[in-house]
């Protein structure tokens, strides 16, 4: 679905794509207020739609989805607490510290595998101070990521996320879930947000990866926590005006975005299995369940991630000797064997 004029193959991320035209149409419809006074009726509806369809009694229109992460962070922790994650979450690699200087906690980390924890992981990482002479930080918050980045695109089975939220309520934690990715994860999984998210207190849904829309995610939660997290989005600088222009974006990748995130999936997929025919790259191809690949190169991968630019295809090397590859709404069938002819030349 490209609707702009590039002659280049962007692989470097989901949030790289722009507004559609129809997409564009319903922002310039769209009937707007103040909402930091409450009365933009558009991003009242936004709010009110994620939050039914996650099962969640309110929900919360913010800017971006590492402010919607420390919001919640926020409202969930206190200073001085501890929350638990795998090592290669967002919240704890890509999202500045916030943790740290916003939230005044620590973070206990788990090492997952391809990045998804294990409810006997997260109950050996949950510490308390009570008991231990005050050296311990008190653990109060678990957080999953679904679908996790450096994982690779990987999703949780449901009976290892409920499991996950039981043994965090049995230790007096709550629960969150950074769903940056979460449409890819039920696409993927053929399991409903709804289902996905029963046992977890709160759920942050991008808008502006996978769905295509230019700016926001929405927090959801119960009402009592989204009232804390609204206290907290205007600490931070977060309260905005005529937000509904973007708001209308959101509503619109909610009604035509989401099932064709199967599309980029599979496509994912024809990448995936085409370069690791490959002597360049190795694929783990287990990993591969949504819109993301990654490879290793045997050159360095800076070293690939250049020749592909100089080719018209650009990507991300993020690590010596790994590359990502990013499928969405912007990558067509007719680009990803461009690509392949691309890597035929270059690797072969």
């Amino acid at each position: 679905m490209r609707e702009y004029n590039s002659d280049r193959i962007d692989f470097r991320s989901d949030t790289v794509t722009q507004p559609t035209r129809a997409m564009r149409a319903a922002m310039n419809e769209a009937v707007v207020g103040d909402d930091v006074l409450g009365d933009d009726p558009t991003v009242l509806t936004l709010q009110k739609r994620v939050a039914a369809m996650f099962g969640k009694e309110a929900g919360l229109f913010i800017a971006s989805g590492t402010m919607s992460n420390a919001i919640a962070l926020r409202t969930h922790t206190v200073p001085g607490d501890e929350i638990v994650c795998d090592k290669t979450a967002h919240i704890y690699r890509y999202e500045g510290g916030g943790y740290a200087a916003l939230c005044g906690a620590s973070i206990a980390l788990i090492e997952g595998e391809k990045s998804l924890m294990t409810p006997d992981q997260v109950r050996l990482a949950i510490r308390k101070a009570e008991g231990s002479q005050g050296h311990y930080p008190n653990g109060r918050l678990v957080c999953v990521e679904n679908t996790t980045n450096l994982g690779g695109g990987s999703c949780y089975d449901q009976a290892t996320l409920d499991e996950i939220a039981q043994v965090a309520k049995e230790h007096g934690c709550a629960t969150h879930i950074d769903g940056a990715r979460i449409f890819n994860a039920a696409i993927a999984t053929g399991v409903d947000v709804t289902r996905m998210c029963q046992a977890y207190d709160s759920v942050s849904i991008c808008l502006s990866k996978g769905l295509g829309a230019p700016i926001g995610s929405v927090l959801v939660g119960s009402e009592s926590f989204i009232a804390q997290a609204h206290r907290w989005r205007k600490m931070f600088g977060g309260g905005w005006r005529q937000a509904g222009l973007l708001a209308a974006a959101g509503l619109h990748a909610l009604d035509h975005h989401i099932d064709r995130l199967e599309d980029d999936h599979r496509r994912a997929t024809t990448i995936a299995t085409a370069l690791n025919e490959f002597e360049e790259f190795t694929v783990d191809l287990s990993t591969v369940q949504t819109n993301m690949v990654y490879a290793q190169t045997q050159r360095p991968a800076s070293e690939v991630a250049e020749l592909l630019r100089s080719n018209g295809v650009d990507l991300f090397d993020i690590a010596p000797q790994r590359i990502r590859v990013v499928t969405h709404l912007h990558i067509t069938d007719e680009d990803v064997e461009a690509f392949l002819e691309i890597c035929r030349g270059l690797f072969v």
